[in-house]
């Protein structure tokens, strides 16, 4: 009886927190639960790592296979440590494992926003708008449209690091820390700045100053062991594999010689397309404007801007113009630190209903910007991932009932080979290849009117007529839409 009446009390104190998140989870999940059902989630990235969790689950690593024909640890790719310890809720949640805890995890970022907020403003609306604010940031949104990231779990971890500083709880600063850096390998790069940040922010407490220093030093040295020693050594070629930035240089000594060298032409890159295709002009502005509206009031405490540096050279420097923009999970890490930094610099205007004003027009701002994700945007934005409003979100080019009942044919224990949107429905199993990569595959799974990547066009009718004729494959299912091979013994 104590324990309900607790609960009732607890749900009556935060009765806005609970039925805000619900609406945020109902609307998150027919974003990103509606387009896996749909087969809209794609081998890079839910299929590999869906994959991963499998052989995680069975303890062994997973061998990239998924993605590439030359077995290599895919903690070489990407040294990300969630996968490992996520992997036995893949029995439980199956394909959709990753979405799930993707969706949890910006409920349990919002609530620390909610929280850090609420400790700001104990008797105020504020915490509200603050909540509102960060549930429809736009980086959110296009997250939940791309498939899965850990980047997207790792930054939902930040306002409780904020939090556990604001408490002056350093144990649990810590082990936030450590589930931040653990999700992959740049993430330490970015704490190395944010804890920067937040030492500056608490520089009167010495004892905040000397942990988030130390958090500081730690990351450090986590990203030059991690980056410039494991992963090399995880990797087939000895070498790291996202270093994307022909722009500074061929590695990053000559990167970093390059910005200190040039400071004037760094900035400026950070600005223009180097990639040289009309096309990208606008992107960075696109990004620039976004984060320059949403995070206006960053200039009164501009060391926020300082923690999202290495953010902005990661996108804005990288050689692919996609990684430029406001779409899927690569503008993620502004979402956390532009809501702190927004209701920071608000809680020291002296004035309770100007600060309630600037309050509502940042969260009006923050839609404005959510929907214009969702409906226009100069970076490409596949919008039937996004516009849960549309009838073309709930169908595609090919039936969704006819595919379901299409993979039910499909044995667990095979390999196959599948084209990109159903390879993250197959994943949960030793072996799966992307299409066209055929290699030992026992089972071949593809739609000659959906997308061909990742061949051209061309490549992949010359393939599929082929296979459909060859003497060596069964036909399991054969029509217009799927086509299902079994490969004769």
């Amino acid at each position: 009886m104590a324990a309900a009446k607790k609960m009732l009390k607890v749900y009556s104190d935060n009765k806005f927190l609970v039925w805000s998140l619900v609406a945020a989870c109902t609307w998150y999940g027919l974003i990103s639960l509606v387009n896996h059902y749909c087969f809209r989630t794609y081998a890079l990235d839910l299929g590999l790592y869906t994959n991963a969790l499998y052989d995680y689950a069975h303890f062994q690593f997973n061998d990239s296979l998924t993605f590439k024909e030359t077995p290599e640890n895919l903690l070489a790719d990407h040294f990300d440590l969630y996968l490992p310890l996520l992997s036995p809720l893949s029995y439980l949640f199956g394909s959709y494992t990753l979405l799930v805890v993707q969706i949890a995890s910006l409920l349990f970022g919002a609530t620390g926003i909610y929280r850090l907020v609420a400790q700001w403003f104990p008797s105020s609306r504020i915490k509200y708008y603050a909540l509102l604010y960060f549930l429809f940031f736009f980086a959110n949104v296009a997250s939940l449209a791309f498939d899965y990231h850990s980047s997207t779990v790792a930054s939902m971890f930040v306002p409780w690091l904020f939090l556990s500083f604001q408490n002056r709880r350093w144990k649990q600063a810590w082990f936030f820390l450590v589930l931040i850096l653990i999700a992959k390998e740049n993430m330490s790069l970015w704490m190395l700045f944010v804890c920067a940040g937040i030492a500056w922010l608490y520089r009167k407490d010495k004892q905040a100053v000397r942990q988030a220093l130390l958090m500081s030093l730690l990351s450090l040295v986590y990203f030059v062991v991690i980056f410039g020693y494991v992963m090399p050594l995880l990797s087939n070629s000895g070498q790291y594999h996202h270093f994307n930035y022909a722009v500074l240089g061929t590695d990053v000594r000559t990167s970093i010689a390059y910005l200190i060298n040039h400071p004037v032409e760094s900035f400026r890159l950070l600005f223009i397309n180097h990639n040289g295709d009309p096309m990208y002009d606008y992107v960075k502005a696109e990004l620039w404007i976004f984060i320059g509206v949403l995070g206006c009031l960053m200039i009164r405490k501009p060391v926020y801007l300082l923690m999202l540096i290495p953010v902005l050279g990661q996108k804005l420097y990288n050689n692919v113009p996609g990684i430029w923009g406001v779409q899927g999970q690569y503008a993620i890490e502004f979402a956390p630190v532009l809501t702190i930094a927004t209701f920071d610099v608000i809680r020291e205007i002296k004035q309770a209903k100007r600060r309630e004003y600037i309050a509502v027009l940042m969260v009006f701002l923050s839609v404005v910007f959510a929907v214009r994700v969702m409906d226009n945007t100069y970076s490409y934005v596949e919008k039937a991932r996004i516009r849960i409003y549309k009838k073309a979100h709930y169908n595609r080019e090919f039936s969704i009932q006819e595919a379901r009942r299409v993979l039910k044919k499909i044995p667990g224990d095979v390999t196959v080979s599948a084209q990109s949107p159903f390879v993250p429905h197959l994943a949960l199993r030793d072996t799966i290849y992307t299409f066209p990569h055929i290699g030992n595959a026992e089972y071949v799974l593809f739609s000659p009117v959906d997308n061909p990547y990742p061949a051209s066009r061309e490549a992949f009718d010359r393939i599929t007529d082929s296979l459909r004729h060859a003497p060596g494959w069964e036909k399991i299912h054969d029509t217009k839409e799927l086509v299902l091979l079994k490969r004769k013994k």
